[in-house]
């Protein structure tokens, strides 16, 4: 067997370029895999982030009394009929402006009709409240027309017709309204109007009677301010902001109270009540408010909640009273950018630490209506697509570089390493042939020559082969000669050495010796041709405290937060409001921080303080762009904001929510108004005692 054949050292080389292209191929591979696999990674933990901000959102929504609304209503109001609401409140204080306010601007009831219109219907939540159907809403008007009493005639006056249908009977009423005789703001000639709205049923008015329905209630509030701003406020005819709540007594729902021992609340056909409202203005003219025109937007609702999910993930909401289940809610996974599937796949099995473990968070929220359990699922399916879109389109590239590697890897093998080991391969063949004294022949190299490097290499060991092998030829005859000459050189030596041999042939001789080693040494040399061979709920403190000296040390101390240019307006004297003293100056922040933001340049921003009997309005103006009419309401939601999210990170949108949550636990409220140039944010507390 020929070990030299079976070495590796003379395909060293060879191997060694080879698995440099291979190793070259697998990194470019392994790398892509290591890059898909940390990124993974990532996008579970962000997904994982993400899901748990999901979960907090949407459980502070549903524990929010507008979620409760929603939890409590889950069939949304279909057609163009309004229906009844079941509120998370046992029953609505209607006479009193700032509860009822209160009440229905925190659970979310009021229903936007048209620019300045709302509507709210609902029933409290407790049977024993009375079998009543409430309404709250707002609308602009001219200054109220109030009707005289004892006046069979209501039309030249400012009212409310009310029509409830339900269970075959239909209720109808005309409440005008009636100027309250308590006095006016003093200093004013005009403070604003407030008065009762007095309920008589239409079939009555139409008769020309007029018995008052005594379980009729009703009241209403209009804004000594002007809409306005380019309109005195003692003008009449501009337009104001009023507010109205009614409490309707329905007969039906009362004797069904006292029908059974347990009465059963809400009406299971609380959804096929149906309840008209318009607003009336003095004469024949068109209604201030009608809710036959539909909301142009409506109440909050479970289906709202959807927005709020990731792609993929799913709601389940259940009551735990009785185990019904309310319809799933599932986010819709974007469909637009594809990828291949085998990319897809190749990602869902790349190991990242608990992607198997599947992504659920359970919540209990509590109602006065009962408890509910909210059950969250993530879809973590939607990181291994989400990546594969980006990963599908990085395949080209990583593809290219291997096609790259392998077109070069062919070149060299073909080009290079192919005629390399022909001419190993020839060149060896000589070798052999030599060392087996087979004669020296010229290798055939005819078709290894050429231009290039390779090609000259085997033109230059052609010509050295040429020349070797003619100094080989010409080695052999001058071997051939000198061997000659070594035969006849010893010829000529050896015969005087042998007749030495005679003279010298006794074995005690000393020159014998020395001629026997004479005759050795030319056997030796005759004959021969040469002698040589590298991986909420916060509590609030409320307590008096003096707004005056609050809203000057918040002024003046604004500049050192960043905010400059604030300027109270106030006055002088002590004006105290209930309050927490911690949680106020968060809501002024708040709204300071939207100000400065929105404000133009170099302008100032106003805080403004105004006090009456029952309750403090602080004013906040900037100078700057309007909000849109149909956000004035949506920017105190949460997540809501025109700052792109991003979510994260983002902004949740969530300075507003807090200013308007820290309001309400306080007993007040805020709204935006847009004023000439700019905005303001009217903060309603109520007064010390």
């Amino acid at each position: 067997m020929n070990w030299r054949r079976l070495s590796l050292v003379p395909y060293r080389l060879r191997l060694l370029l080879r698995a440099a292209f291979i190793f070259l191929m697998t990194a470019t591979v392994g790398l892509a895999l290591s890059v898909l696999q940390q990124e993974k990674q990532l996008s579970y933990k962000n997904y994982e982030g993400s899901f748990q901000k999901t979960r907090v959102q949407v459980a502070a929504t549903l524990r929010h009394p507008s979620g409760q609304l929603a939890l409590l209503n889950p069939k949304p109001s279909t057609g163009g009929a309004l229906h009844p609401l079941l509120l998370p409140f046992a029953a609505l204080d209607f006479d009193d402006l700032q509860k009822v306010q209160q009440a229905v601007a925190m659970s979310g009831c009021l229903a936007q009709y048209g620019n300045n219109g709302s509507l709210c219907v609902g029933i409290g939540n407790n049977p024993w409240a009375g079998g009543f159907i409430y309404v709250a809403g707002s609308f602009d008007s001219a200054q109220l027309v109030p009707h005289v009493r004892g006046d069979q005639v209501v039309d030249q006056a400012h009212r409310v017709r009310v029509k409830v249908t339900l269970r075959g009977q239909t209720y109808d009423w005309i409440a005008p309204f009636e100027e309250s005789t308590e006095p006016q703001t003093p200093g004013r000639r005009y403070g604003g109007m407030r008065g009762r709205l007095t309920g008589f049923t239409a079939a009555d008015v139409a008769r020309g009677k007029s018995p008052v329905v005594k379980d009729f209630r009703g009241w209403i509030w209009q804004n000594p301010r002007c809409n306005q701003p380019d309109i005195a406020d003692d003008d009449t005819n501009c337009a104001r902001s009023a507010f109205f709540s009614l409490r309707l007594p329905v007969a039906v729902l009362q004797d069904a109270l006292f029908e059974k021992r347990r009465p059963e609340w809400p009406p299971a056909d609380l959804d096929r009540i149906s309840v008209s409202i318009a607003v009336l203005p003095p004469g024949d003219g068109a209604p201030l408010l009608d809710s036959s025109t539909g909301p142009a937007a409506p109440p909050f609702s479970l289906t709202d909640l959807k927005s709020m999910l990731l792609p993929g993930e799913s709601l389940q909401i259940k009551r735990l009273s009785d185990g019904a289940a309310l319809p799933v809610l599932v986010a819709p996974i974007d469909p637009e950018d594809q990828s291949w599937h085998f990319v897809t796949a190749l990602i869902r099995r790349l190991p990242v630490d608990a992607y198997d473990v599947p992504l659920a968070a359970k919540e209990i929220i509590a109602t006065p209506a009962g408890s509910y359990e909210v059950l969250l699922k993530g879809d973590v399916r939607s990181v291994s697509k989400s990546l594969s879109v980006v990963a599908s389109r990085l395949v080209w590239f990583v593809g290219a570089m291997l096609a790259a590697l392998m077109l070069a890897w062919l070149v060299i093998e073909i080009g290079i390493i192919n005629r390399v080991k022909v001419l190993i391969k020839r060149a060896d063949d000589v070798g052999e042939r030599v060392k087996a004294a087979q004669g020296f022949s010229e290798a055939d190299l005819a078709d290894l020559r050429g231009e290039d490097e390779l090609g000259v290499l085997a033109t230059g060991l052609h010509d050295l082969l040429r020349r070797v092998r003619e100094d080989v030829e010409r080695d052999n005859i001058r071997a051939e000669q000198e061997r000659d000459m070594w035969h006849a050189v010893g010829h000529e030596i050896m015969s005087p050495l042998q007749s030495l041999m005679v003279l010298h042939g006794a074995p005690e001789d000393q020159s014998h010796r020395y001629i026997s080693r004479m005759q050795q040494a030319i056997r030796v040399l005759y004959g021969r041709a040469s002698p040589s061979e590298a991986f909420q709920s916060s509590e609030l403190q409320v307590s008096e405290i003096d707004l005056t000296a609050f809203l000057q040390n918040v002024a003046g101390n604004a500049c050192h937060v960043g905010i400059d240019g604030v300027r109270f307006d106030g006055p002088a004297e002590p004006l105290t409001a209930r309050a927490d003293e911690y949680s106020l100056e968060d809501v002024v922040t708040h709204v300071l921080r939207n100000a400065e933001r929105y404000r133009k340049p170099g302008s100032p921003i106003t805080i403004t303080l105004e006090g009456s009997d029952t309750g403090a309005a602080i004013g906040i103006h900037n100078d700057g762009p309007q909000i849109p009419s149909d956000m004035l309401t949506k920017i105190f939601e949460y997540g809501v904001s025109d700052q792109p999210e991003s979510g994260a990170e983002g902004n949740r949108g969530q300075g507003l929510f807090v200013a308007k949550t820290y309001m309400a636990k306080m007993g007040g409220t805020i709204v935006a108004q847009n004023r000439a140039g700019g905005v303001s944010f009217i903060l309603s507390l109520q007064r010390g005692a």
